[in-house]
């Protein structure tokens, strides 16, 4: 009776840790107003009408600024492209008439909090793939990103990853949450169920594998 009541605490135990986190689905919408948002180490394209000699190609320094002709010292990170245009022609309002300005994005960063980072088992303990297991990394996220893609952008993880307890930490209405998914499911089996939706600011955890 003693070693049946041991057998069934271990296989709870064992259901428990195999369902640590409830599965993330794809409930969670991105929301309609999401617009990217300038980040450090964004290059910008900042275009002045009939003005070419003040218009610049600058990177967002780590500080978040930038500095044009004119302007020195300009916060672009936290803005929007179109933001930052407006207050460029407002800025420049004082030294040129009815400046028209336009602000394109290349080399995207973006903002932390809009990033999708990865911490954990990830790359080759070798050292062959640029990175190594215990390593982090973070992506601009794109809008439709899925788990799929990510994997694609991760590349490997490393031969210690837990596969099997991968989660997602995602921060829904301020307070951070952990989900499971299905990561076997997704690349070994096709299972596109399991290609959930990843937001802006996701955190996926790929933990050790203890043997």
């Amino acid at each position: 009776m003693v070693r049946i009541r041991i057998m069934m605490v271990l296989l709870l135990s064992l259901s428990l840790i195999g369902c640590a986190y409830p599965p993330l689905g794809n409930d969670f919408e991105l929301p309609e107003d999401y617009t990217y948002k300038i980040g450090p180490g964004d290059s910008l394209e900042i275009f002045v009408w009939d003005n070419p000699d003040i218009s610049r190609s600058v990177t967002v320094r780590p500080d978040g600024k930038i500095n044009t002709p004119l302007l020195d010292g300009l916060i672009a990170s936290g803005k929007t492209p179109s933001q930052l245009a407006r207050i460029l022609e407002e800025k420049l309002a004082k030294f040129i008439r009815e400046p028209l300005v336009a602000v394109m994005v290349g080399g995207f960063q973006g903002v932390y909090e809009q990033q999708v980072r990865v911490i954990g088992q990830i790359g080759s303990s070798g050292g062959n793939s640029g990175y190594s297991s215990g390593s982090a990394m973070a992506f601009p996220y794109q809008k439709g990103m899925t788990l799929l893609d990510l994997m694609v952008d991760i590349g490997t993880f490393s031969e210690f990853a837990d596969v099997d307890r991968v989660s997602i930490i995602r921060k829904i209405d301020g307070e951070a949450y952990q989900f499971g998914v299905r990561i076997y499911d997704l690349v070994d089996y096709g299972d596109l169920t399991a290609n959930v939706k990843i937001l802006p600011g996701d955190i996926m955890v790929v933990p050790e594998d203890f043997f």
